[in-house]
């Protein structure tokens, strides 16, 4: 068996569970038939953003499909270092699946927010404002560890950064949606790493929002 097989079924697996769990719920998010805006993202970023991830998603098509085209950004890794790639994909297709289960039908791919939009405080969401783009950053580093490829984790960085950027005009959107409840989350919520050590006597985000 080539030695390489086994690391590109793996990561087929991994690529073909993500699209199958974001692709459901995009389908279910957009029988709602709403016209979404993407006027607010911008013109550049939302081109830079898409070609990004179109790169990210050829360069990993392509591996998969015919790794020799892709050998010539191929880096040295120990089997071990990826096979690590196989753990924190499982956790971060888990993570994925949890945050779209919450977002539910709030799901867009802009920084818009939909007509009956809500305020999402559960899953993920209780302990980081974007756990989507978390899981997206977990997704690249067990692709790029699988395939033992910098182009694939450039390209797939390169995304994650040029979301990151647009995280802020996101929340601004959100803000203008739910105002002081919003504001409220921003403060109690990191918005990327969640906060580990907690103390035990502070009061549940959803709890205090419903006191206000």
């Amino acid at each position: 068996m080539n030695p390489e097989t086994p690391f590109r079924l793996a990561l087929l697996g991994v690529f073909a569970l993500t699209l199958a769990i974001a692709g459901y719920h995009r389908y279910c998010a957009s029988r709602s038939h709403e016209r979404i805006s993407r006027r607010d993202e911008g013109r550049w970023l939302f081109l830079a953003i898409r070609l990004a991830g179109l790169s990210l998603f050829v360069s990993t098509l392509t591996y998969l499909v015919y790794p020799p085209a892709m050998a010539w950004s191929q880096i040295p890794l120990m089997q071990g270092a990826r096979w690590l790639g196989l753990a924190v994909a499982i956790f971060s297709v888990g993570l994925l699946f949890c945050t779209l289960s919450a977002l539910g039908k709030n799901l867009t791919d802009t920084v818009a927010v939909r007509a009956n939009h809500s305020l999402v405080l559960t899953g993920p969401y209780r302990w980081v404002r974007h756990p989507y783009y978390v899981s997206f950053g977990l997704l690249i580093v067990s692709a790029m560890l699988l395939s033992a490829n910098w182009f694939v984790g450039a390209t797939g960085f390169l995304a994650l950064a040029l979301l990151v950027i647009r995280t802020p005009i996101e929340e601004q959107m959100l803000v203008k949606r739910f105002g002081k409840d919003y504001l409220v989350y921003m403060e109690k919520t990191p918005r990327f790493i969640p906060t580990i050590w907690r103390s035990h006597s502070q009061e549940p985000l959803v709890d205090h929002l419903r006191k206000e």
